[in-house]
């Protein structure tokens, strides 16, 4: 096996872990992979990974070597899609990620967006509520909503959303407008079981209210709903009901009580050696994001 492949096969272990995961990204049996690791450590003469039955992790040499092997190979890359093109026009698949509801309202109108702009290129969404692993699950960006952990994936701001309690105007005429958060237990409350499953509100200057809601619902667009109807309260991402809000049909009450709003943020994992498809989609992302007024 060239050293070439060999680094690659490093790379992949040490990103995801786990021999058996590495092979199965790149195709090979275990045994190759294992093998590929041990002649890599025989050339290097260090030792690269502490091995258990529960982990695989770099030893210290190892740490090095894979921040070189990292650079090396984007190197190549960057080498092998310049003199293809890649780097200069967007082709392939582009895979983008993001929470659900906030991918449906904001990101797939950038994603159908780009592709009107270039025709050549595909895109795959993966709009789920939950973390997603970019480089395990084949993401080329994600946009998140909420802090983030150190990484060493590129992170542009582009944004940010509040937590809000609202209702429908209707609803505050017949039963009043609470004026601090100890009032709301006054107030039928809609909850999403599927965002929200804590009983327990938090506002600013760490003031808590637990709630005891009438009604749970497993979704979102469900407590949205309910709460344009009329029938009670509820609590969402500001994000999340910025058209009804500008159309008059919810207003946001407590709003002095907020905590600080979630930071949110475009996440790509290549950097400045990026390849076209990923520049041309964050570039617009991030003009589009930044210029939504109910994201800033």
């Amino acid at each position: 096996m060239d050293r070439w492949q060999a680094m690659r096969i490093f790379v992949k272990v040490a990103e995801t872990e786990s021999f058996a995961e590495a092979a199965r990204h790149l195709h090979l049996s275990a045994p190759a992979v294992t093998r590929a690791i041990a002649a890599l450590e025989e050339v290097i003469g260090a030792r690269l990974f502490v091995r258990t039955t529960r982990s695989v992790k770099l030893t210290e040499a190892g740490g090095r070597y894979f921040d070189d092997c990292r650079r090396i190979l984007a190197d190549i890359t960057e080498a092998e899609a310049a003199a293809a093109g890649s780097y200069a026009t967007p082709s392939g698949t582009l895979t983008v990620t993001a929470s659900l509801l906030f991918g449906q309202m904001y990101v797939l109108p950038i994603v159908t967006d780009y592709l009107d702009t270039y025709p050549a290129m595909t895109a795959r969404t993966f709009f789920v509520d939950r973390p997603v692993n970019i480089v395990e699950e084949g993401v080329d960006v994600a946009v998140r909503i909420g802090r983030l952990p150190d990484s060493g994936f590129t992170a542009i701001k582009v944004g940010a959303v509040r937590r809000v309690v609202c209702g429908a105007p209707a609803y505050f005429e017949k039963h009043g407008v609470p004026s601090n958060p100890a009032e709301l237990k006054d107030h039928r409350i809609a909850v999403s079981t599927s965002a929200w499953a804590s009983p327990e509100w938090r506002f600013a200057g760490d003031q808590r209210v637990v709630i005891h809601p009438t009604l749970h619902c497993n979704t979102n667009e469900a407590v949205i709903a309910t709460a344009q109807a009329g029938w009670g309260l509820t609590r969402v991402l500001h994000y999340q009901v910025g058209p009804a809000l500008l159309e008059g049909r919810l207003q946001v009450v407590l709003s002095e009580y907020e905590e600080p709003p979630l930071p949110i943020h475009v996440l790509y994992a290549e950097g400045r050696q990026a390849p076209a498809k990923i520049r041309a989609f964050v570039d617009r992302a991030v003009a589009a994001l930044r210029g939504n007024r109910l994201l800033n």
